[in-house]
């Protein structure tokens, strides 16, 4: 193994990442060419080089934005991140009456919430414990999906779940202020505004019932667990927040 062939393989690594983050059904067929090539590239090392770089322009052309503006508007009308799937059209209907909880939610102490949830359980350091903590949708081995922390009332919300996960919040926005960030070096997103957002069930299915207005939100992954800030935040205060996690 070469100098090239390593740098290669941290290209393909790179190609990978990019790829999972810009993954829509409604997007130009720029990514599943990319993966294509990838495959082909693994398959004949000796012609990854060329494909890699012709995927790699082809990517950073068609879809990366040159600055951090809306990045919906270049993904299409879904963009998937990190177990989160955000619509950003139609305009959304709004909500009536109260939402029902996730499934099987309920209000534990944070001992009991880390017994129940597979990942970490980490507090923001600028926030402190939180005044309550809820864990929800547990598997056949009672294992929960979701954990929740709650401050300010309810009013501001970290939800964490596993980042393996293909889907567990779907938002439905109007015209949103979608820009891509960054949390410790991963990539995050900043949903800028209300919108709505249900709960996906295991099965994909999405919960109408648990449909709700939100706040701003701030979405990233770390350490295989994804995390979902919401609260009226400017998106300098959520970004000091998550980068607090301990």
């Amino acid at each position: 193994m070469g100098d090239l062939d390593r740098r290669a393989g941290d290209l393909e690594a790179e190609l990978r990442d990019l790829s999972a983050w810009l993954a829509t059904p409604d997007a130009p067929d720029v990514t599943a060419g990319v993966r294509d090539r990838l495959v082909r590239g693994v398959r004949r090392r000796r012609r990854w080089r060329s494909y890699a770089a012709a995927a790699l322009a082809a990517l950073l052309v068609a879809v990366l934005p040159p600055t951090r503006t809306a990045i919906a508007g270049a993904l299409g009308e879904v963009l998937r991140f990190a177990g989160v799937s955000i619509a950003t059209s139609p305009t959304p209907s709004l909500p009536t009456g109260e939402p029902s909880p996730l499934p099987s939610q309920r209000t534990v102490g944070l001992d009991e919430a880390r017994r129940a949830v597979r990942f970490p359980i980490r507090m923001p350091s600028t926030l402190g414990p939180p005044e309550r903590a809820l864990v929800a949708d547990p598997d056949g081995a009672g294992a929960c999906r979701v954990a929740t922390l709650l401050y300010d009332g309810g009013r501001l919300r970290l939800d964490a779940f596993d980042g393996r996960l293909d889907l567990i919040f779907h938002k439905r926005t109007n015209r949103p202020e979608v820009t891509w960030t960054q949390v410790k070096g991963n990539f995050a997103i900043w949903v800028d505004g209300p919108h709505v957002v249900s709960y996906v069930d295991r099965s994909g299915l999405v919960r109408k019932e648990t449909a709700r207005l939100s706040a701003s939100t701030l979405i990233w992954e770390e350490a295989d667990v994804t995390y979902r800030l919401e609260g009226e935040l400017s998106e300098a205060e959520a970004l000091a927040i998550a980068r607090s996690l301990t």
